[in-house]
């Protein structure tokens, strides 16, 4: 929200306060970001670094360049939405950054009060700031796994910008067409790795949270594998600096988890059965995200979103055939037992 200083109508000058996201520009300008900046501008740094990094790693891998647009809000923040499209190795691949200003007006605040008490729930309304890393990448190839990672933090605000609630999210998760276990046992492994080494609770604890949060009911199946995923972690979890640390990792982690997998199963043969295949699951992929997804719906719900990004997370092709049903003691069939039935990969 800006805030305005309004003069008498007659008064030729019109001065206006400078809105946070202002105050934010500046500082960044004057100061550049440093481990004394605030959390948000920390985060934003962050994210836009492994944005490049995963970006130039995926391009060396398929061969072809990804399309990058930088958009701005209106009223502060913007992204950068990088694409690539009918690639040698990927169907569809995203990888976007989002940097949100806004307000929340007060029954957004009285609902988040659920999980976060330090919220005034007197308040009409609150800034608030979102930024995240999202990326979901469709390989051609129906052996080669679709993965999803998204990483975010949310603050609030006072007038002068100084944060009040804050709170980490994030997660990654793995959704295969045919099952190998051990493309599934190596992303939970390495997962399972960097979660240790700041929780020894944190991988059972989020990859139980993540095989609930990706369940389609209409389907009685989970979307894939799973991996980890976890929100509202905030200072009645670990302090500020300990979280943020911990999602570092994880966002680091991402490259070594998956990328031996899609260099082994990149080049696999096929043939029109297994495409088909793929087509009808990614039609699963498509229905929770638009149905079920809670990151999806908050994007679409909120004012002046790039749609665009939002449902670059969607493949380019999807299949939904009629009473489909894989053939019994077939590897689909597997998979779909898998799917109704959590496994634990480590």
């Amino acid at each position: 929200m800006i805030y305005s200083m309004l003069t008498s109508p007659t008064n030729p000058e019109l001065t206006e306060a400078p809105s946070i996201a202002d105050l934010d520009s500046r500082s960044k300008r004057e100061s550049g970001i440093t481990t004394s900046s605030p959390m948000r501008l920390r985060m934003e740094a962050f994210i836009k670094e492994q944005q490049s990094i995963i970006v130039a790693a995926l391009q060396q891998l398929d061969g072809k360049s990804f399309r990058a647009d930088t958009w701005e809000r209106p009223n502060g923040g913007g992204g950068t939405s990088c694409v690539l499209q009918d690639g040698n190795v990927f169907e569809k691949a995203g990888v976007n950054t989002s940097i949100v200003y806004g307000t929340l007006p007060r029954p957004a605040i009285q609902k988040m009060r659920v999980n976060h008490k330090a919220l005034d729930p007197d308040l009409d309304s609150l800034e608030f700031f979102a930024a995240g890393l999202s990326m979901v990448l469709h390989p051609h190839n129906p052996m080669a796994p679709t993965v999803h990672l998204n990483y975010r933090y949310f603050e609030t605000m006072d007038q002068n910008g100084d944060g009040k609630a804050w709170w980490f999210g994030g997660g990654t998760d793995l959704t295969p067409s045919y099952l190998f276990d051990e493309d599934a046992i190596h992303f939970h492994r390495t997962i399972k790795e960097t979660c240790e080494k700041h929780d020894r609770e944190y991988y059972p604890r989020f990859k139980k949270w993540c095989d609930k949060y990706f369940y389609i009911p209409h389907r009685s199946e989970t979307r894939g594998v799973g991996g980890i995923f976890f929100d509202d972690l905030d200072e009645e979890e670990k302090d500020q600096e300990q979280l943020f640390s911990f999602v570092k990792d994880c966002l680091g982690t991402f490259l070594p988890s998956y990328l031996p997998i899609v260099e082994r199963r990149k080049d696999m043969p096929y043939g029109p059965r297994e495409k088909e295949w793929q087509q009808v699951r990614r039609g699963r992929y498509v229905e929770f995200n638009l149905v079920h997804d809670r990151g999806t719906s908050f994007g679409l719900n909120t004012p002046g979103a790039r749609v665009e990004s939002i449902l670059m997370s969607l493949p380019l092709t999807a299949r939904w055939m009629y009473m489909h049903e894989p053939e019994e003691g077939s590897r689909e069939e597997r998979l779909l037992k898998v799917l109704k039935k959590p496994v634990d990969w480590v």
